[in-house]
């Protein structure tokens, strides 16, 4: 195995997880945190108190407040930022990445304002061959369960075959399985719109309505994100796969899912203000319900649950009223 220099941008839970898988694979690592006081006292204590605690970083990682240093002369940029801020970090560091660096996007989510994939921002604002090379990871995983060393498996997509394939390389000699795709839009469209669902998956289950309905909202769910994802030139095997029906699953079921916590809370008849007060990490879906809403009804595209979800998180539209209106709607024939 080659030794790699690796920036990972994002010292939340993902990030540092990541940082320290690479780490103990043998590559030198530069973690970037954005809070200079954290970032002193994690690269002192090595343990990420607030968002990874039970785990340690090697010495193989380095924790800096110097955006511009995390990323210079490393051969494979970690984007793991909440979407929302990808746009102004990536302009600042794109001329401080080396041209034949590859970036490796983990961020889910799509802009609000522009409505864009994660790979669009990078076009607009990254050096156009850095951009065109760029590949983008997704899939069913928990940062806690990768760092403990469980068993994963995620999908790694890009336009570039032979950088991707570097990439996957570089991840490989992880401890989890990394797949390949071509397919960017689709895997970052289910990475994306699957926090949606599975707040809609929390409410729920936060409403006592029982395994029967949490299965009908993935199985809709999914429905949903593939009309979204072909909408927008997706391959519709792609939500069969990993990145779809893999992490909607994932996100929907599993008890560290935030999304699927933020559901849990407004079902059980919390209001979204205290709910986002009392959180330490992103919820994805928050903000990309919003943007989705506004995508499907640029695109055409019938997306009831994704509708719901926005009435409930963005209009204040009580949870039972809301829900009440997404059973209430016209039958219809199951792939209309």
């Amino acid at each position: 195995m080659s030794v790699e220099d690796i920036a990972v941008i994002g010292a939340g839970s993902y990030g540092t997880c990541l940082a320290m898988c690479f780490g103990n694979a043998g590559h030198r690592v530069s973690l970037y945190c954005r809070n200079p006081e954290q970032a002193s006292e994690l690269q002192a204590s090595r343990v990420n108190k607030t968002y990874l605690p039970a785990y340690r970083l090697p010495d193989t990682v380095t924790v800096t407040n110097d955006l511009h240093a995390t990323v210079r002369a490393k051969a494979f940029v970690v984007g793991v930022t909440p979407s929302h801020g990808a746009r102004d970090l990536f302009s600042q560091i794109g001329p401080s990445i080396d041209p034949d660096a590859i970036v490796i996007n983990a961020s889910k989510g799509l802009e609000d304002g522009s409505l864009k994939t994660i790979d669009a921002i990078y076009r607009d604002v990254l050096p156009e061959r850095i951009a065109a090379r760029a590949t983008f990871l997704s899939g069913p995983t928990f940062a806690s369960e990768i760092a403990a060393g469980l068993p994963a498996a995620i999908v790694l997509a890009g336009r570039d075959t032979e950088t991707t394939s570097k990439a996957q390389s570089a991840l490989g000699h992880l401890h989890f399985r990394i797949y390949t795709t071509e397919d960017v839009i689709g895997v970052l469209v289910g990475g994306a719109l699957k926090n949606v669902i599975a707040i809609g998956a929390g409410v729920s289950d936060g409403l006592g309505f029982g395994s029967n309905a949490r299965v009908a909202l993935i199985t809709r769910g999914l429905a949903e994100i593939t009309r979204m994802g072909v909408a927008m030139g997706a391959d519709p095997l792609t939500f069969a796969g990993l990145s779809g029906v893999g992490d909607l699953v994932l996100t929907c079921s599993g008890d560290a899912s935030r999304n699927r916590r933020v559901g849990l809370a407004l079902g059980q008849g919390k209001k979204m203000a205290d709910i986002l007060a009392e959180m330490r990490q992103v919820a994805e879906g928050v903000k990309t319900a919003k943007v989705a809403k506004q995508l499907a009804a640029k695109l055409g595209v019938d997306a009831p649950i994704t509708d719901c979800m926005h009435a409930i998180i963005h209009e204040g539209v009580p949870v039972r009223e809301a829900i009440s209106q997404l059973l209430g709607r016209k039958v219809r024939g199951e792939r209309d």
